[in-house]
């Protein structure tokens, strides 16, 4: 298939577009337990975002991830910016896997049982550089 076309594009944007547009509605209406565990996640691993509320955070994170997660299933967007998008979004989770203690088997990338949700995640990186990267000519 052509690098020109971009039906190649379709399986990525697919199944990366459902999976963050899912992930940002369930995060639509937190209640105050859910948005405290993630928070918490987070500002331990970037301490700046202890300055917003739990609450609010959780209703940033899930709007960005509808907003993401639309943008790459609708195909008026640019591959390349809809992979920008995906690929900081993802390397943000990365941050969590590589910064979090007990995510991974020290001395080692490799993720302990708990951090295989997180190390997961590198799929959204690499398929976010791959629509940057794909329709180079």
């Amino acid at each position: 298939m052509s690098r020109r076309n971009p039906t190649w594009q379709l399986p990525l944007r697919l199944t990366a577009g459902a999976y963050v547009l899912d992930s940002g509605l369930q995060k639509w209406d937190p209640d105050e337990d859910t948005a405290g565990q993630l928070h918490g996640l987070a500002t331990g691993t970037y301490p700046f975002l202890g300055a917003v509320r739990p609450v609010t955070f959780t209703r940033a994170l899930a709007a960005a991830e509808v907003v993401l997660g639309a943008a790459l299933l609708v195909p008026v967007v640019p591959a390349g910016l809809a992979g920008l998008g995906l690929l900081g979004f993802g390397a943000g989770l990365l941050g969590l896997y590589a910064r979090t203690p007990g995510m991974r088997r020290p001395g080692t990338p490799f993720p302990t049982p708990d951090g295989v949700a997180l190390a997961k995640d590198s799929w959204l990186v690499g398929i976010g550089a791959a629509l940057v990267a794909g329709d180079r000519r």
